[in-house]
């Protein structure tokens, strides 16, 4: 009798383990759902704003290391924002946050190392039509 609960036991913990184990497959999820298109990346320090062409959204984890192969570890993926720690080989590191308010408006936070000089931002990236 011992040895068949402590099977049920097992099986127990394998079933309540299950959706954790889904939702880790499931990493940067929110950032699946943004409208690819033209964005406008306001700064909220002051600093320049820009324009990019968002395909990939993965390129609003990046903004100080666009365009860089840098292999990115999530730290937390939930339904209205995503945390991505990333390393770039050679050029740096980073830890961006995106918490999104709807399918074309996201507010950016994120901070590191580019080119051997310290980074901080917060931004506003907003939808603003199909690329040109």
């Amino acid at each position: 009798m011992q040895k068949t609960g402590s099977i049920v036991l097992a099986l127990a913990a394998c079933a309540a383990a299950a959706p954790l184990a889904a939702a880790a497959g499931d990493s940067m999820g929110l950032l699946t759902h943004l409208q690819p298109g033209q964005w406008s990346v306001s700064s909220r320090d002051g600093g320049p704003s820009r324009t990019i062409c968002l395909g990939d959204p993965i390129q609003l984890v990046q903004l100080r290391h666009a365009g860089s192969a840098c292999s990115r570890y999530v730290v937390e993926d939930a339904a209205d924002k995503v945390t991505v720690q990333y390393t770039c080989k050679g050029n740096g590191y980073g830890r961006t946050s995106v918490r999104r308010e709807t399918a074309s408006l996201v507010q950016i936070e994120s901070q590191g190392v580019e080119g051997g000089l310290p980074f901080q931002f917060r931004s506003e990236a907003r939808r603003t039509g199909a690329c040109k």
